[in-house]
């Protein structure tokens, strides 16, 4: 059988946050979020992970990733480049961040030949989710069959500013059929609302409602996808090429429509924790020295 993978997209550099939020230590012994995100990846059955980083950051978040996981999992690098187009087309003038998570996670051709799952690595997910989508990606054998794990709205919000949430909507099946992307959505007098007028009015989502953290899983049909749709993508985009992005749940839910894929949506009751700003980050430390005084983690991971 073909490893089944983890792609971590650890490319951004964090503006919100202020600096390189993927190498900032939240555990008692320098641990990271990622490395939690690796810790219950392994403790699920995934065979090997990669990476994707920018060449800008390589030497600083190798020298903390050096040895940390050597005979536990496979580790590769990839390397999410804005120069990285297909022939013909070339950088504007005055771009200066990469193409979005789907360009991330095409920039895993040619490691991946397997099922894979992708996650951010900012973001903490919880171990049911690395079970969920390993045993998933384990048992299905067909190609145009998708997965995601979905969270609860409630469960994934900041108090420190607003967040932007992929809106997700299912059949009776539990599969997917749409996905929205709120990209403001706070907490706001006890309610969860959105706005998509930069704050001149808010709509209130419901306590309960599913959204997407970026928790996909995904067999080899989705790199064929994402390197097939991407000249289209920039030919849509030309007067718009300094800040478009080639964002991965809008490749997801092009397929939907087009009644290409199906995916699974799997529900989970763990709790999002994430550095979104840099006030969170407290609160993301409390949150692991409670799950480490419970014994959900050990003190020292590695």
């Amino acid at each position: 059988m073909k490893d089944i993978t983890l792609v971590i997209m650890a490319a951004g550099m964090g503006s919100r946050y202020g600096g390189l939020k993927q190498i900032d230590p939240i555990g008692a012994n320098g641990e990271i979020i990622l490395d939690y995100s690796v810790y219950d990846a392994i403790e699920a059955g995934f065979d090997k992970v990669v990476f994707v980083i920018k060449h800008e950051i390589e030497e600083d978040f190798k020298e903390i990733m050096q040895g940390k996981y050597e005979g536990k999992i496979k580790v590769e690098y990839a390397y999410q480049d804005i120069n990285n187009l297909p022939e013909g087309y070339s950088v504007p003038e005055g771009r200066t961040k990469p193409w979005g998570t789907g360009h991330a996670v095409l920039s895993c051709d040619g490691i991946i030949d397997g099922p894979f799952a992708v996650i951010n690595a900012d973001d903490y997910y919880g171990k049911e989710t690395f079970r969920l989508i390993y045993n998933e990606l384990k048992e299905n054998k067909n190609d145009n069959e998708f997965c995601m794990v979905g969270f609860k709205i409630e469960n994934t919000l900041t108090e420190n500013g607003h967040v932007a949430r992929g809106v997700c909507q299912t059949d009776a099946e539990g599969n997917l059929t749409d996905i929205v992307e709120r990209t403001k959505i706070a907490l706001r007098d006890g309610k969860i609302m959105f706005t998509e007028d930069d704050g001149e009015s808010w709509s209130e989502l419901q306590r309960g409602s599913t959204v997407s953290m970026n928790c996909w899983g995904f067999s080899c049909m989705m790199m064929t996808e994402l390197r097939n749709r991407f000249s289209a993508f920039l030919d849509r985009n030309t007067d718009n090429m300094l800040k478009c992005e080639y964002f991965l749940p809008f490749v997801v839910d092009d397929l939907l429509k087009e009644g290409k894929i199906s995916v699974k949506v799997m529900d989970t009751t763990e709790k999002w924790y994430g550095v979104t700003y840099k006030e969170d980050k407290q609160h993301v430390v409390d949150a692991i020295k409670k799950k480490i005084e419970n014994g959900i983690y050990p003190e020292k991971l590695w």
